[in-house]
Formats: structure tokens, sequence, C-alpha cells
């Protein structure tokens, strides 16, 4: 498997295997059901991404309508869900009916992983478009992916409001005119969440966004949120693998928060200014609250300021020394300052350190994966 996967790979670097194509396919990856095993799916988006293919990966213990959601919020080509624990042809179902509801009934729904030969013929009857066994390789996968790549028309048929918004953020994106009426308006926050590749973005925006939604059942007139999440684009191959969505439990929030992953070079927030006002006026329940997810960041990546009204620098213990906060760069563009993991040994010396350079601005300490410090650090946000 290894040999066979290595070799896949170097085909796949090759050359850009999507360049012919009207724009990046973009496919959802889940596990649906109790299957507690991504190690295979993880090979598979490798493949793709390597091909050139976006692929969003929503990990583990999704339900159809949360797959279905988030491929909808993706304005994916295709849902692609791998399953193990013998509930295909209940859950199979279930996602195809799911796409229906939310208003993306064209999009493809493949299956994988152990498919009985007798059970493959009521997938499709059921609205599955292909099953793949366990048998089937690598380059099959790419092609039939490839293969569900069409050109994208302006209007969504059968659309939600949130699907034609999905539709309306991809063409945006793409540098491509939307169809005549698309709303526009800035929301009333636009908040930015950048630091360093693994200080903890994806999981305090999680956080975030879910603490966000229990105080807005109190309070109507904190609206919805959403959630913009850039990841880095291969500059190789032009594919990417969007995974910070896997983060959000959408099993609970369902769609309550609107979340949309895109692939970008560098800092190239081109469209960022057009899309925050495209999810500012969605008709119907208002999102008013945004938060933007940088890419990992490096000291001198500071553009996302320009584009938000506030933000948030998140870094975590073991940075380096005190001489690297008074270097210019992305510590000056902070509004509050994050210190994640503060379970780790050296918090008190980056609490210490940030205190120093932070003057009257907040510096607050946060362990996302247990959600402390999570409302205060919306207070601060929100303030």
């Amino acid at each position: 498997m290894t040999t066979t996967l290595h070799t896949a790979t170097t085909e796949f670097e090759k050359k850009d295997r999507c360049a012919d194509l009207d724009h990046r396919p973009r496919v959802l990856l889940g596990k649906m059901g109790l299957d507690g095993h991504d190690r295979g799916v993880k090979v598979i988006a490798r493949a793709l991404r390597d091909s050139g293919v976006h692929v969003i990966y929503s990990g583990l213990w999704q339900t159809p309508r949360s797959l279905a959601i988030s491929a909808r919020d993706e304005d994916c080509d295709v849902i692609a869900a791998s399953m193990m624990s013998n509930s295909h042809l209940v859950l199979g179902p279930r996602l195809v009916n799911a796409l229906k509801d939310l208003g993306r009934p064209d999009m493809p729904v493949y299956m994988g992983g152990i498919l009985p030969q007798e059970d493959i013929g009521p997938l499709i009857e059921a609205g599955v478009a292909k099953c793949f066994t366990t048998a089937t390789g690598l380059l099959d996968i790419v092609e039939a992916v490839r293969g569900a790549t069409k050109p994208r028309p302006q209007q969504v048929a059968s659309a939600t409001v949130e699907s034609q918004l999905a539709r309306d953020i991809s063409l945006m994106h793409a540098g491509k005119p939307l169809r005549a009426g698309a709303a526009r308006r800035r929301p009333s926050r636009v908040i930015g969440i950048t630091g360093s590749p693994g200080a903890g973005k994806s999981t305090l925006v999680a956080q975030l966004v879910g603490e966000y939604t229990r105080r807005a059942k109190e309070r109507p007139d904190l609206g919805r949120c959403a959630v913009v999440a850039f990841d880095p684009m291969s500059p190789i191959t032009g594919g990417a693998l969007l995974g910070d969505r896997l983060r959000v439990d959408f099993n609970t929030l369902d769609q309550n928060v609107f979340y949309r992953s895109l692939a970008i070079s560098g800092e190239d927030y081109h469209a960022l200014p057009e899309i925050v006002e495209l999810i500012g006026g969605m008709p119907g329940s208002p999102f008013k609250t945004v938060f933007i997810e940088t890419v990992g960041a490096g000291q001198n990546e500071t553009k996302i300021r320009s584009f938000v009204d506030r933000t948030a620098v998140v870094l975590t213990p073991g940075m380096g020394d005190a001489v690297q906060m008074d270097k210019a760069g992305i510590l000056e563009i902070a509004d509050v300052f994050v210190c994640n993991k503060a379970d780790h040994p050296g918090e008190n010396e980056l609490m210490r350190d940030l205190r120093d350079v932070a003057g009257k601005r907040p510096v607050i300490e946060t362990i996302a994966t247990r959600a402390q410090g999570v409302p205060e650090l919306l207070d601060s946000l929100l303030a």
C-alpha cells in the first residue's frame, strides 16, 4: 500500500491534473455513523490534494444531515462518504434526502468502504451516484471526482438562501460574474483570528462560534454568525486540504453557523471584502458577525488587519524569548492577544511578555480544547 501511494502521489505531482477544468474540483470527505477510524480517508484526502483537488475534510462521527450542511455551504462538486460500520443502506439514502432538503439535490453522492456487492444495487437505486469498494485504486477515485466537476451556473437549481450564498461566494472568489440581484451588505462585526500554524486557531474558532450560538438563543439581537476559514493552496498542483471545519460540531449547531473554507496563495485576500458583504447581505435570518480565520501566519503576515474590525492574535507557550515580542509585525496588529494552550509549560513567561507589549490591549488565556477562557475572549471581541 505504501509503495502504491508513493507511486500515485509522484504521478499526481508531475503536473496540474485539474488545469483543464472549469474550476478546482471541491470534494467533501466525511465519515458517517459510529466509524471511529480515519486513516484510510486521510490517505485518500492527501492523494486528491496532490492531484489538484480542493478537499474539505469534515471528520468523524458525522450524521447525514451534518455532512449535507457542510457540502452545501462549501459548494462542493461531490460529497464522498466513507463507512465501515455496516449501516450504509440506512445512512446513504438519508444523505441523499438531506441534500434535497437543503437545496442541493443536484450534488452527487459517492459512497465507499466495506460495501457488499449485493448492497451496491439498492444504494444506486436510492440515489447514490457511485460506490467504491476497498479494492478501488486512488487514481480511480481522483478521476471520479474530476468527472463530477461541472461548470458552475450562477443560479443554483432548487436553491435555498444558504446554497445560493455558497455559490455566490464560489463565483466571487474565482473572479466570475454573479447573478443579478445578489444582495451585499457588510455585517455588524468582522473579526479576524490569526496566529502561527499549530496555535489552535481552528479549535478556538469552533469554541467561539459555539459560545456565540448559545448566547444568540438568549439574545436574538446578536443574529447568526459565520466563518470564512483560509488554508494554503499548493504552489505546485493547486490542490488544498481544507480541514478547519472538522473542529466544529455541526451535529449540534446544525445551520446556526455558516462555515466556508477557501484556499489561497500567501495572503491573497483579494475577494474577502465582497465575500463578507455577500454573507452580511443574505436574505432572511441575517449573519451579523463573521469570523475570519487566516492561514497559519508568520511574523510579517499582517494584511488581515485591513479587512476586519478587530483582530485576535493567537500565541502559544514556547514561541520564543521576549525579543520576539519587540519585532515589528503580526503582534502590532492585535486588538486582543490570546495565550492559547495555557496549560502548557511556559504559560507564565508568555503571559508576562504579552502584558509587557500589550499596553491597554486585553490579554486572555484560553485552553480551547476545554473551552476555558472562551466566554471571556468572546466578550472582548464583541466589545
